[in-house]
Parts: C-alpha cells; sequence; structure tokens
C-alpha cells in the first residue's frame, strides 16, 4: 500500500485471550507510528475494555475506521468489522470469540489480497474453538495456504538466535511417520532456502536435517525413516546445490549447540521444532509462514486465558512479529530488485557443485 511506511495489519485473534493486551502494549510507545501505520482488525468497543486493564499506558491515539483504506498515519487503525453488540469475557473460550476471531481474520486477510495493508500479523487463536464455529483448518497457516491458493508452506519459527521450520506441522504425532517423504523434505528444503535468501539475507543458507527417530534410528534398529526417506531427501538437496546437512539426532544436536553452525533447522513434527525453539527463543519467537506471496507473522505462543484481562501478558513476542514482518517486506523489495538487475547475468551462471559435510562434534 506504501512505498515508504508500511501500513501493518493486525488480526485480534480471540478477544476473550491476551491478544488486544499485547497488541496495546506493542504499540503503546507512541514512537513506533514514526516507523509503520498499524490497522487493528476488531473492535474498537474490545480495544478500549483492555486498553483500561492495561496499566502505565499513557493516551494511544486511536482511530476507529470501517475499512483500511480509510486508514490515518500516525494513529492507531481500529477496523470495526465485528458486531456492535461484542461482548467480551476474559479468560473463557466462548463460540462467540471464536466468531469473532474468525471475521476479524478473514477481514484482514481479504484487505491483505486487495493491497490495502502491506503484512498481516496475526494475534492467537482458539483453534478447537473455532473448528466448532465452522472454520475447518487446523490453523493460520493452513488457512492461507488455502485462501491465497498456495500448495505449499513452511511454518518457519524464527528468532535472531534460531529459525526453524517443520515438514509436518498441526497433525497427530501418530501420523507423523506416514506423512513424511523425501519428496516432501525436498520441497521444504526448497522453500527454506529460498525464504532464508529472499526473507532473510543469508546469500548461502546451510540448513540441518533432523532425523524423526531416537539416535537417528540407530542404524535401522530403532526405525529406517533416516536411511530410506531422510537422507535421499538431503543427497537429492545437495544435488540441487542445497547446502542440506543431516539428518541429525535432536537431543545432541540442541544439547551441545550445534544448532549455531547453521542457519536454519527442519524438524520432521511440530513439537521436535517448537520444543526447543520455545526453550531457546520464547520471548522473541515469532512464527513466519514462508512461501507465501504476502508476509504473514504470529507471536510464538497461543491465547493464554489464564492470564487474561490481567495485565500479566509480555508483548515482546507480538513485537518481534510486527518488526520481523516489516524486515522481511523490505528484504524482498530488496532481493527482489537485486535479482531483476542480475537477470542478465544469472544466465551464463554455472550450476553449483555439491557441498561437503561440515564437522559437527
Amino acid at each position: 500500500m506504501s512505498n515508504n511506511k508500511l501500513y501493518v495489519g493486525i488480526s485480534q485473534g480471540d478477544s476473550n485471550g491476551i491478544g488486544y493486551e499485547v497488541i496495546i502494549k506493542a504499540l503503546a510507545d507512541a514512537r513506533v507510528l514514526d516507523f509503520f501505520t498499524p490497522v487493528v482488525y476488531g473492535s474498537s468497543k474490545l480495544f478500549g475494555y483492555y486498553r483500561k486493564t492495561v496499566h502505565n499506558i499513557d493516551n494511544l491515539d486511536v482511530y476507529a475506521i470501517n475499512s483500511a483504506r480509510e486508514a490515518k498515519p500516525k494513529k492507531i487503525n481500529i477496523v470495526n468489522c465485528l458486531p456492535d453488540n461484542v461482548f467480551v469475557e476474559p479468560g473463557q473460550s466462548t463460540p462467540e470469540a471464536a466468531r469473532n476471531a474468525i471475521q476479524a481474520l478473514e477481514c484482514a486477510v481479504e484487505d491483505l489480497k486487495r493491497g490495502d495493508i502491506d503484512v498481516l500479523v496475526t494475534a492467537p487463536i482458539n483453534k478447537r474453538a473455532m473448528n466448532a464455529e465452522g472454520f475447518n483448518y487446523s490453523g493460520h497457516t493452513e488457512y492461507l495456504e488455502k485462501q491465497l491458493g498456495i500448495n505449499e508452506v513452511l511454518m518457519f519459527m524464527v528468532s535472531e538466535r534460531l529459525k526453524i521450520g517443520v515438514v509436518t506441522g498441526h497433525i497427530p504425532l501418530k501420523q507423523v511417520s506416514s506423512s513424511i517423504s523425501t519428496e516432501r523434505i525436498l520441497r521444504k528444503l526448497r522453500l527454506m532456502r529460498d525464504s532464508l535468501k529472499r526473507d532473510f539475507g543469508v546469500d548461502e543458507p546451510k540448513i540441518a536435517v533432523l532425523g524423526l527417530n531416537p539416535h537417528c534410528g540407530d542404524g535401522g534398529l530403532l526405525g529406517d525413516e533416516e536411511r530410506d526417506i531422510i537422507l535421499p531427501a538431503v543427497q537429492q538437496a545437495q544435488e540441487e546445490g542445497i547446502l542440506a546437512y543431516g539428518p541429525y539426532s535432536p537431543d545432541g544436536y540442541f544439547g551441545l549447540g550445534n544448532y549455531s553452525r547453521f542457519d536454519a533447522t527442519l524438524a520432521m513434527y511440530h513439537d521436535q521444532g517448537l520444543a526447543p525453539f520455545k526453550a531457546l527463543a520464547f520471548s522473541d519467537g515469532v512464527n513466519f509462514t514462508a512461501g507465501l506471496p504476502y508476509v504473514r507473522t504470529s507471536p510464538d505462543h497461543g491465547t493464554a486465558y489464564e492470564m487474561a484481562g490481567r495485565d500479566e501478558a509480555d508483548p515482546q513476542s507480538m513485537i518481534s512479529s510486527i518488526y520481523t514482518a516489516i524486515d522481511i517486506y523490505r528484504n524482498r523489495q530488496r532481493y527482489d530488485e537485486l535479482m531483476e538487475n542480475r537477470m542478465p547475468e544469472r544466465e551464463h551462471e554455472e550450476r553449483p557443485s555439491r557441498p561437503g559435510k561440515p564437522q559437527i562434534e
């Protein structure tokens, strides 16, 4: 929408969780309005309610609007896309809060597709409650994949310290083994490499791939997925010039800090990647959806009903989500300009050679 100051869309998430609190705290410093224009999708009534629960914040310059096209710089713009009689019950999972989350998300995504906002940051939702209200997706990632017509995306958890993507996302653990394949791992590696280059400015990303079974299968004793599925994917990725290595046993990999030797890590399933990520980078962690034509980020925490309305929520992950989205948007602009200028010379580039394996203690 803007070539200078970006319009950052923020969907409210579950209105009974900590979404509004972390949004308000993230936007509390008036200086942030010098860097971007926030457009919050939800309700000015709900925003006002939670504003009263947050202490030690000066007056916020809030502007209630009906469309992102009415948004004004230097103001916290609230798109009223919920019913006027909206009701709030902090800390409770309710059908109304789930419907509010769906409606706010739908409005934000439509504006994103129209170009009325530049990036989207999504506050936490209650997936189970939303599914009960007809939201037939297991999370934001799957919803955006469908709505934006993309066949493959990557759930990419990012921070300054650590970046971890997952091959399988929101599925039961018992389905993981049958859901991974050499081709699927390879597709995720391609997405991760492309995202590291375009979204994070890494020239030649080095990616570690984790195994599935304890001790990477222990030579087939504890499973053969490493030998039959994961290793072939790593080898094929190397043939394509992707600097991929592994598979590595997750316990030693994280325990010895070997993740610091790579630009990113590809885990086989949700908790294999998110458990160490949240242990190491919870306060400033960001959930980024790589592979979309638009930039979408989210805090790496949930609705935290137990904290809702108590002025206890830490806004750092929301703050990181906002600025990570802005950084990725700018990085994409620079990368695309660079690639456009390099197009003639790229036609003469040779295929990169297969990389060697780095030394891991």
